[in-house]
């Protein structure tokens, strides 16, 4: 072979190779592209569905309605104010649990829904008395902050007016998120007229905050109760936590309730 031929030769292979280099950079480049859009297409997905799932949450700021829970939710029994306290239950209960709540703590209403049916019944029965502590413990985990005590402030306010039971029903059936917004003074003023409060001075009970003092110093008694302390940390054990007899209840007994009627 001349050396014309192989020069023309090696001329002939570094074209190809340069076209084919181009064909792989080419592909390349395509294949990110397309990467690119589909990248795009899952994360526009995203905030759609995000964006749809933000509309389809129950809201809880506004003035819309707070449903009632259903009646058999409700505890049927007289439920008296006790100062910072609510006692719910029959003269002829010999038994007293109290029970510590923060309407905004989420596993509170847990408790609620696990146990609620059982306390429904002991305390209609007239087993038990409970005495419901609303404890104002979680205010700076609502935005804006402040909801453990509006929401309690509002319970003795209903309660005056003797309609704390499905105030307190209502409230946990639809609870707000932790972190989210709590319902406003309008709307506990609007749930406890449909609950049947008809006192001229429940509005302003709950504008006014009438009970915040008593509750903060509820909250300050309990948390320096040593019977209400965790043995292990020596601190107040949170809500929710129940208590009879001056003792904590085990409340990983899922019989705790039963026990105590003994």
């Amino acid at each position: 072979m001349g050396g014309a031929e192989r020069s023309a030769r090696k001329k002939k292979q570094a074209a190809m190779a340069v076209a084919a280099a181009r064909g792989t950079g080419g592909g390349s480049d395509r294949t990110k592209v397309i990467a690119g859009i589909a990248v795009v297409a899952v994360l526009a997905v995203a905030v759609i569905g995000y964006v749809v799932f933000q509309q389809m949450k129950p809201s809880t700021t506004g003035t819309e309605a707070i449903p009632l829970a259903p009646a058999d939710h409700t505890i049927s029994a007289p439920a008296v104010r006790e100062g910072n306290t609510v006692l719910v239950g029959k003269d002829t209960a010999t038994v007293t649990v109290d029970v510590y709540e923060d309407f905004l703590c989420p596993i509170c209403g847990t408790f609620e829904k696990t146990y609620g049916t059982d306390i429904k019944k002991a305390v209609e029965d007239g087993k038990v008395k409970i005495r419901y502590n609303i404890l104002p413990m979680l205010n700076r985990m609502s935005s804006p902050e402040g909801y453990s005590t509006e929401s309690a402030n509002a319970a003795l306010c209903v309660a005056d007016d003797g309609k704390f039971n499905a105030f307190h029903a209502a409230l946990f059936a639809k609870q707000p998120e932790e972190g989210e917004a709590g319902y406003t003074q309008d709307q506990l003023i609007k749930l406890g007229k449909d609950v049947g409060v008809t006192a001229a001075g429940f509005e302003s009970c709950v504008r006014s905050q009438t009970y915040k003092s008593q509750l903060d110093e509820l909250m300050s008694k309990t948390s320096n109760d040593p019977a209400l302390r965790d043995a292990e940390t020596g601190r107040f054990r949170g809500t929710p936590s129940v208590a009879s007899g001056g003792k904590l209840v085990d409340l990983d007994n899922k019989n705790w309730l039963s026990d105590l009627t003994k």
